[in-house]
């Protein structure tokens, strides 16, 4: 039996995101998970936060029951 997948509305990064560029990051989660590409999305540091931001996911990769995404980060909302 494979790994259930799991559908996102949102990227939740628990402040585990890599910056890979200016405004690129690198997320790995736990899990297969579906994410929707190329539209604008939340972005929480965890599930019950406020919106920190919106990205537009560039890249989902899955393996070894991990799923990796690369996001560019559109807008952001200051945090006091």
């Amino acid at each position: 039996m494979g790994m259930p997948l799991e559908l996102n509305t949102m990227i939740v990064t628990k402040g585990r995101e890599k910056r890979i560029e200016e405004n690129l990051f690198v997320l790995e989660k736990e899990g297969y998970r579906l994410y929707p590409i190329d539209i604008p999305i939340d972005v929480r540091k965890t599930i019950e936060s406020d919106t920190s931001g919106s990205a537009v996911i560039k890249k989902v990769e899955w393996q070894e029951s991990r799923t990796w995404l690369t996001y560019q980060l559109i807008s952001l909302n200051s945090t006091n």
